[in-house]
């Protein structure tokens, strides 16, 4: 794919996941239940998030993990613990998120899963632009987290357009697995 911007590269990629999802997920899925539960140490919780649009669905892993949902409030994204069943209400960005004024610390999570439209192999996660992961990874605490990008092998790319503040994630997980830059 030829260079260029990135709300070009966001409208490429959303139809492109939309179009390769449909036939990955389940494998996705299935992955997922398979390798992520063992990355997580003691009462670490897993790091998920509430799928939009075409992103792809992991909430299984809440009967095998221990979970977080991602919340956005007072203009900074935190996590939350949540398990299936429970209340949720719109966050500032009006994706479900959990209820309640306690929020987790970067110890109490053993890997944080982001949806992405297209992921290089450097580390650099195109997502819908809000910054919201790079604001919270730029805190040392919680960059050492380790962080996967989730979406269909399709969606990969060699290099994509990097910022500044893009802080890059640790690896991603397709339909064929996780696959690390660095071995965590």
């Amino acid at each position: 794919m030829e260079p260029t911007g990135k709300p070009t590269l966001r409208q490429h990629f959303r139809q492109l996941r939309r179009h390769s999802l449909s036939s990955s997920q389940p494998l996705l899925a299935t992955t997922a239940l398979g390798v992520l539960p063992g990355l997580l140490q003691g009462e670490q919780r897993l790091g998920l998030y509430w799928p939009i649009g075409a992103e792809p669905d992991l909430r299984d892993l809440a009967a095998v993990a221990a979970c977080a949902l991602p919340a956005v409030m007072d203009g900074r994204l935190l996590y939350r613990p949540w398990q299936p069943g429970e209340v949720l209400l719109p966050d500032q960005c009006g994706i479900p998120a959990p209820t309640g004024n306690g929020a987790l610390i970067p110890r109490d999570l053993g890997l944080l899963l982001a949806p992405a439209l297209a992921f290089d192999r450097s580390g650099i996660r195109l997502g819908y632009g809000g910054g919201w992961f790079d604001r919270l990874r730029s805190d040392p605490g919680w960059r050492a987290v380790p962080a996967l990008a989730v979406l269909p092998r399709a969606c990969l790319l060699e290099q994509l357009p990097a910022e500044p503040w893009d802080v890059p994630f640790d690896g991603w997980i397709d339909e064929t697995g996780v696959h690390w830059l660095q071995r965590v």
